[in-house]
């Protein structure tokens, strides 16, 4: 049973809130790939916008359904999401994220130095930025956020989704919106997850990725080990050293009605593209220790 709980103010939307003229559509050419694929598997699957990795999910991931995408910092979390986001408003998807730790104005200057000037989509109302830490500000500081029903945090979400009929979501990371850092608080957030989760997806129209933060050397997937059992997805995001060379490697760990076994893929985060998978983990090792020899 969730703790008496109370309502919580309604949220500021500080970012795509009121309306404006459709601009051109920005040209983003490299998240604009194999659209053939896409439109194959529309239906069923929302396609990430990850060169090669559709490809690898037969579509990409299950509409209305929950992803998690975990890593330690630095690992390219956020950069997978918003390439998620982008590919959507693309494709005729708006898409929402909700920040959590860094504040938004923060977030999209990075993005622009990293080659995404994300402006018109937002203007365009294809993309909403929502800060929701910055939102209950008041509540962190007095303690209070495991007193706050989850259904008003769920209500604010999916009210941010309507105003610009969101298809996609992204919650990064999940860990603080429910925690409030004390060990008796961790049975809460794992029921707060459940049913924030349920209600997502009851909707049926909202594609969601959940990102988790691993701390470095940790064997856990995220924070309440609940997470990856909501999800329908999980990838694992990390940084190997290989025979000398250290490389970023996404491991598909799960995923749900997809035709693919656990996999692991070296790739690499280059400006102004994304995430770009280079080759299988398995096909990489043997080149390279070829060479080592």
């Amino acid at each position: 049973m969730l703790p008496q709980q109370e309502s919580a103010p309604p949220l500021n939307y500080a970012y795509g809130d009121v309306a404006a003229p459709e601009p051109p559509t920005p040209s983003y050419p490299a998240l604009r790939y194999q659209q053939g694929l896409a439109l194959q598997s529309t239906d069923l699957f929302a396609p990430t916008g990850i060169p090669g990795l559709d490809e690898i999910l037969g579509g990409g991931f299950l509409r209305g359904k929950t992803y998690l995408v975990a890593g330690e910092a630095g690992c390219g979390k956020t950069i997978f999401s918003i390439q998620f986001l982008i590919h959507g408003a693309l494709i005729g998807e708006p898409g929402l994220y909700i920040a959590i730790d860094e504040p938004t104005n923060q977030l999209l200057r990075g993005l622009r130095l990293f080659g995404w000037d994300l402006g018109d989509l937002i203007s365009s109302r294809r993309l909403m930025f929502l800060d929701m830490r910055t939102h209950f500000s008041k509540i962190y500081l007095r303690d209070e956020r495991k007193h706050i029903e989850p259904r008003y945090i769920i209500e604010q979400i999916l009210a941010a989704a309507r105003k610009i009929n969101a298809k996609r979501l992204v919650i990064d990371p999940i860990a603080p919106l429910v925690y409030g850092g004390k060990e008796e608080d961790v049975l809460y957030a794992r029921e707060f997850l459940r049913e924030m989760v349920f209600a997502i997806e009851k909707t049926g129209e909202l594609t969601t990725i959940m990102t988790s933060e691993i701390p470095t050397g940790s064997s856990k997937l995220s924070r309440f080990g609940v997470e990856e059992f909501l999800a329908s997805g999980i990838i694992v995001l990390g940084i190997e050293e290989i025979y000398g060379n250290v490389e970023r490697v996404m491991y598909i760990r799960k995923a749900r009605w997809a035709p693919v076994k656990p996999s692991k893929y070296i790739f690499d985060i280059v400006s102004g593209r994304g995430i770009v998978i280079r080759e299988p983990l398995s096909e990489y090792i043997k080149r390279v220790s070829r060479g080592s020899r």
